[in-house]
């Protein structure tokens, strides 16, 4: 039998794990303290009972691999609501759990709206808040506030009503997400809203249509077939640092045809990663998704195949116009793909990182 998990995640302290549990009869709850997580120290209750662990390396996935997914297998044909330290993030928690062994019921996020925005627009890092962040991990709050509320089930909400974009950020954020109240939570509706499908990399980066600006927040979709210059496009990053919430999406650069770069930020952190092979650059197609093969058949283009860009950028502050202008400016000109032009450098060659 598979263990049942619900994860709730949160930056502040609050009750709904406690709740949940509570509702839950025969559940068992499940923390982790990762806040000496650099020194190879993890502290873990299980419905109260502390246990100190020492790890041999001290990281988030070392406590993952090392004592969250054998706890959980030994917890088979259970319900396990897992109060997730705030950082770990509930994506790749989900990634790291076996799923032949685990069943993810619902995912839960709490956000403090007195501060979230603030957060998730910030450039503070996990390990200036204090947050466990262990050596070398370099991750921003926004990237794990805004990844909380973007992959949960269900949102619940906490705090006195802040800045007034909050609301509409978050409909941007987490379009159709259901959102209750603290002061009046219902545990039975929360567990059953509908699960919140991840983004794919190659899948549709707009859940329905795109909102109608709500004051200063407002959303950019960019697409377009042309490459990008690598150069240019590098210089360009800049303009989705200022003012923006989220951008994701993927790219390709003139120097590098045959794959997709996945460009994410939150606040003031971008990451760059390698999102696979274009179609276009495979010759076997047998082990792709039948949904990406005929969403790129639909769509191909006779020079570029399924090639193109396409980011979608949340702003809070920030000009529309200047995004959508300061990006088609860093694509390669009719000229120089015209020209055959040869590109010197190219900041993209290790394409896997992340800048903050």
């Amino acid at each position: 039998m598979k263990t049942v998990v619900v994860m709730v995640a949160g930056v502040a302290e609050h009750p709904v794990a406690e709740e949940v549990w509570r509702a839950l009869e025969g559940s068992v709850l499940v923390r982790h303290d990762l806040s000496r997580v650099a020194e190879g120290v993890v502290s873990r209750w299980v419905d109260g009972h502390l246990t100190v662990l020492d790890l041999a390396h001290g990281c988030v996935s070392c406590t993952l691999r090392e004592d969250l997914v054998p706890l959980l297998l030994s917890l088979a044909g259970r319900t396990v609501v897992l109060h997730l330290d705030p950082a770990l993030e509930p994506e790749a928690v989900r990634v790291a759990l076996p799923a032949d062994a685990v069943h993810v019921r619902s995912v839960v996020a709490v956000l403090d709206r007195e501060t979230w925005l603030a957060d998730a627009t910030g450039e503070m890092s996990l390990a200036e808040r204090g947050l466990g962040a262990a050596d070398g991990d370099e991750r921003t709050i926004a990237q794990v506030v805004v990844g909380h509320a973007e992959f949960a089930d269900a949102l619940v909400l906490m705090g006195e009503p802040g800045d007034v974009r909050t609301a509409a950020v978050l409909d941007r954020v987490a379009p159709g997400v259901p959102r209750q109240e603290l002061s009046s939570l219902d545990v039975r509706a929360l567990l059953a809203a509908p699960e919140n499908r991840p983004y794919d990399a190659f899948g549709p980066l707009l859940r329905g249509l795109p909102l109608e600006p709500d004051g200063p927040v407002a959303t950019v979709h960019f697409a377009d077939r042309r490459p990008f210059h690598p150069e240019r496009l590098h210089e360009a990053l800049d303009v989705l640092l200022e003012g923006v919430v989220r951008t994701r999406g993927r790219v390709w650069v003139a120097t590098q045809p045959d794959m997709a770069l996945w460009v994410e930020s939150a606040g003031g952190g971008l990451r760059i990663g390698d999102a696979g092979n274009w179609l276009a650059a495979e010759d076997d197609w047998s082990d792709v998704d039948p949904e990406r093969q005929v969403k790129a058949s639909l769509d191909w283009d006779p020079r570029y195949g399924d090639r193109s860009q396409e980011l979608v950028v949340i702003v809070h502050e920030a000009s529309t116009a200047e995004i959508e202008s300061t990006l088609r400016a860093a694509l390669a000109t009719d000229e120089e793909l015209a020209g055959g032009a040869e590109f010197a450098l190219d900041p993209f060659a290790h394409n896997t990182r992340e800048v903050s």
